[in-house]
């Protein structure tokens, strides 16, 4: 090889060497703060993981049961690895049945700092049940071992399930809704969505909340406070 082939393989190394590291030096700017500080406790972007899992955070606006914005910053969902993985199993698994559909996350990992403020917007009313208290703790959210979640058919809109994200009311439940399609509150397609969801998320290695359809931990309280970092 001549002498002046070493000299271009090296230049085109050196050239290629730095793309990447001003690559991944602007990658790294472009991350917001929040972003940032879940990635310094370990937490990973679900959509690194998995581009095809849809992410809308319903606190990063104001048209939550708070009436504010939460997330200044964030725009992507954040979970433990751990639950990242449950995650993108339990996308495959949605997407071998039905290629069309798609997991949708709402929330996922959770600053107690947030949590506060929730715990704030409900203090005093009987919505208490739904939000974790942070002077006990918080919840999964603030371990980045829970994730609220629902599915998108192929327009990508949610599948019905009777009642929006964060509805704070009987109808959200799971324990009775046999009950609910009878009492007409929510439709037996509603019903048979939420199972299907349901399905999905525990092959996935999810656990369900009974007092909201979308919401999945991980693990118990339990084992996240023994085993895992709070998210402050």
């Amino acid at each position: 090889m001549s002498h002046i082939s070493n000299i271009l393989i090296l230049l085109f190394v050196s050239i290629n060497l730095s793309f990447s590291t001003q690559s991944g030096k602007a990658n790294h700017l472009q991350k917001s703060k929040t972003a940032l500080y879940f990635e310094s406790l370990g937490l990973v972007n679900v959509r690194e993981m998995d581009e095809t899992i849809s992410v809308k955070l319903m606190y990063a606006y104001p048209n939550n049961f708070t009436g504010s914005t939460l997330y200044d910053d964030l725009k992507d969902a954040y979970l433990h690895p751990d639950a990242a993985k449950a995650i993108v199993a339990a996308q495959k698994t949605l997407k071998k049945r039905y290629p069309s559909y798609t997991l949708v996350i709402y929330d996922a990992a959770r600053p107690m700092s947030v949590q506060q403020k929730m715990w704030e917007a409900v203090r005093g009313t009987s919505k208490t049940i739904y939000v974790s208290n942070p002077a006990r703790g918080g919840g999964l959210h603030n371990y980045g071992l829970a994730v609220d979640v629902s599915i998108l058919d192929e327009r990508g809109n949610p599948l019905p399930m009777g009642t929006e994200v964060d509805f704070f009311g009987q109808e959200a439940h799971i324990t009775h809704e046999a009950a609910l399609v009878e009492q007409g509150k929510i439709t037996l397609e509603e019903w048979k969505n939420r199972l299907l969801l349901r399905q999905i998320m525990r092959e996935g290695g999810f656990h369900t909340l009974s007092s909201e359809w979308w919401h999945f931990n991980l693990y118990s309280r339990e084992t996240a406070r023994q085993k895992y970092v709070l998210i402050e």
